[in-house]
């Protein structure tokens, strides 16, 4: 093993044979299934994705508006209700409420299934359109359970940014100067306040892209998601080193090429990022 793994090298040559695999995605093959390590990852990036996009969505969509509600509604119950949630939301561990959430609605109330999943993606990427059309619906019943597992926690951390992101921007003068104009205040808050408060928001969402796909091992192990979170998994246990490898490169490859998509979208939301 250490010979197929070149560790009998000197660290000169190991390093250099590791930037080399590096630069050209070949990371050496899976110590379990002789298959190389890469492609081992990009077969299960797919399911991921579905599961990080989807996370992302149910965590943005709802954020949004109970942020903004939140803030339009400073002091009130509804408020403090809110704020409550979220510091629920942050602190609960996303293994307990997985596990929960297969207890309450899977087993017990038997509403949506609690493992395995129905691919879309993979269905696209092969062109096969009919086929994800077809296996939509029920792949979105798969999705629910794990996307709010690992959605959860960015929903309450979002909601409580854009709550504070419209808080400062409702004090601002440009929105004073509105209300006094006698603009009404949907217009106000929607036209005025909401855009504005949207760019500390996107810069999280470039963020939360990562912290979602770390969370994918544990999410993925937990609703026997079959992704590269639990390849990730079950590879630390057989110490597979090169599938590990591949996996964390892809992650941080992902990671960069997102944050780049948001520095994109920065200078369409704020005009004097563009300028400058």
């Amino acid at each position: 093993t250490r010979a197929k793994l070149g560790f009998d090298k000197p660290l000169h040559e190991q390093y250099f044979s590791y930037v080399v695999g590096l630069a050209t995605l070949d990371l050496g093959n899976s110590l379990r299934s002789r298959t190389p390590a890469f492609e081992l990852v990009m077969e299960r990036m797919p399911a991921t994705l579905e599961l990080t996009i989807f996370a992302i969505l149910f965590a943005t969509l709802l954020a949004i508006p109970i942020g903004i509600l939140s803030a339009t509604r400073r002091g009130t119950p509804l408020d403090g209700g809110i704020m409550l949630f979220a510091m629920f939301g942050q602190s609960m561990p996303s293994f307990w409420l997985g596990i929960m959430l297969i207890l309450v609605v899977g087993l017990w109330l038997r509403w949506l299934p609690i493992s395995g999943q129905v691919p879309i993606i993979q269905p696209l990427l092969d062109g096969d359109f009919q086929t994800a059309i077809t296996n939509f619906p029920d792949a979105i019943r798969h999705l629910i359970l794990p996307g709010i597992t690992l959605g959860v926690f960015s929903l309450a951390r979002n909601a409580r940014l854009v709550r504070s992101s419209m808080l400062e921007v409702l004090n601002q003068d440009y929105v004073t100067t509105a209300k006094a104009k006698g603009l009404a205040r949907h217009t106000v808050i929607m036209r005025h306040a909401f855009r504005n408060s949207l760019i500390p928001f996107v810069t999280i969402i470039g963020l939360e892209f990562g912290f979602l796909l770390s969370g994918v091992v544990v999410t993925e192990t937990v609703f026997s998601w079959p992704g590269v979170g639990r390849l990730v998994f079950n590879a630390i246990n057989q110490r597979d080193i090169p599938v590990v490898q591949a996996a964390v490169v892809m992650f941080s490859l992902l990671f960069v090429l997102l944050n780049l998509i948001v520095d994109v979208v920065y200078t369409r939301l704020d005009p004097r990022i563009r300028l400058s």
